[in-house]
C-alpha cells in the first residue's frame, strides 16, 4: 500500500529574509483573527510556507506551539492548496492560546482559490504612500 509523504521537509518552507520580505511587499494579504497571511505567485509549481511569530504573542513555549499548529495544517493540507504559492504566515499578538481547531477553521480561507485571484493594492516599499 501507497503511503502520502506529509513530511514538512526544507524545500518546502520560506528560509531566507528576502524570501519573507518579498512575499511581505509584493504579495496578496488575508487577514483572519489571529493571522496575517501574505501569498505570493511563484514560477513554478510548489508551494512554501513561512511562519513568523514574535515575542507579543508570548514566551518561546507558546511561540513554538502557534508555530507547530500552523506547520500542522499546512503539513496536513498542502494537498489541497492551490499551487505555485509563496506563504507567508504571521500570528497576531493575541494568538498565543489558540487551538488546532480554531487554526483550521481561520486558515481553510487558503483552501479558496478565488482567494488568490485579487489584486493587491499597490504601496511602496517604504511603507509611505
Amino acid at each position: 500500500m501507497e503511503q502520502l509523504d506529509n513530511r514538512f521537509p526544507a524545500e518546502r518552507r520560506l528560509r531566507k529574509r528576502r524570501d519573507f520580505i518579498k512575499c511581505k511587499q509584493m504579495g496578496r494579504i488575508i487577514h483572519t483573527s489571529h493571522f496575517l497571511v501574505f501569498a505570493l505567485k511563484r514560477d513554478d509549481e510548489q508551494v512554501r510556507l513561512g511562519v513568523t511569530v514574535s515575542r507579543r504573542v508570548g514566551g518561546a513555549v507558546t511561540r513554538n506551539r502557534v508555530k507547530r499548529l500552523i506547520r500542522e495544517f499546512f503539513r496536513t493540507r498542502q494537498q489541497q492548496l492551490p499551487k505555485g504559492f509563496d506563504l507567508s504566515i504571521i500570528a497576531k499578538g493575541h494568538a498565543g492560546n489558540i487551538d488546532l481547531a480554531t487554526v483550521c477553521s481561520e486558515l481553510e480561507v487558503l483552501l479558496r482559490p478565488e482567494v488568490y485571484e485579487k489584486k493587491r493594492l499597490k504601496r511602496s516599499c517604504s511603507g509611505k504612500s
